[in-house]
């Protein structure tokens, strides 16, 4: 069997990430049937370096960040879920649901970068399961990334 190695570069609150991954997922799964498998390590990017602990809300953000009006975010929402949903319906891990509503927050992901580092190093299994689990944690649950206690919970979840 012929092993691919992908360096998936990331942040755990880009929801345009999490779409990519269930992607890449569900590609990689029809591959092995061929005789190729994928090894996939997981980089970091942190999108909003100097967010505060806090976080903020996601229409204000986008709304700063991108110019969005408060409808035309709810729409890229939307389109987001239905896209997450088709990307993840084949792949393993799936289903995903993207529960993001006009009070979600966005959050600094430092903290959980660093985690996905240290589970780097258990293995890509591992990290794998640590990197769905803080999507799932983020984009379902709707919980602080940048609360120590959470991402406790997502790294016992994994």
């Amino acid at each position: 069997m012929k092993t691919l190695t992908i360096d998936f570069v990331s942040d755990v609150v880009c929801p345009w990430c999490a779409v990519g991954l269930g992607g890449l997922e569900t590609a990689l799964d029809r591959v092995r049937a061929d005789g190729i498998d994928a090894q996939i390590r997981f980089q970091p990017f942190e999108l909003n370096p100097g967010m505060a602990p806090e976080g903020e809300n996601i229409t204000e953000h986008i709304g700063r960040k991108y110019g969005s009006t408060p409808e035309q975010s709810a729409a890229n929402r939307a389109m987001i879920h239905d896209r997450a949903a088709e990307a993840w319906a084949g792949a393993p891990g799936g289903p995903f649901e993207m529960a993001m509503g006009p009070d979600s927050r966005i959050w600094n992901t430092f903290d959980a970068h660093r985690l996905l580092h240290w589970a780097g190093t258990l293995g890509p299994a591992e990290q794998k399961a640590l990197k769905t689990a803080l999507l799932r944690t983020h984009f379902s649950d709707n919980r602080s990334l940048a609360d120590p206690v959470v991402l406790a919970d997502a790294a016992e979840a994994a």
